[in-house]
């Protein structure tokens, strides 16, 4: 393979990593209140019951 299309595919893979990095590092957590913590949790217990409840 020539050397052009070595530096095609590291410009590619360095290009795809960089933008991951930069996407998890501007990521950042919602700030819930106690309130909806308290209803996602509610919610994700009776999800969980009627998974259980199905099968």
């Amino acid at each position: 393979m020539p050397w052009y299309a070595w530096l095609i595919i590291a410009l590619a893979l360095g290009s795809i990593l960089g933008s991951l990095l930069l996407l998890r590092d501007s990521a950042r957590k919602l700030p819930l209140t106690e309130e909806q913590l308290k209803r996602i949790h509610e919610r994700n217990a009776e999800m969980d019951a009627k998974e259980a409840q199905d099968r």
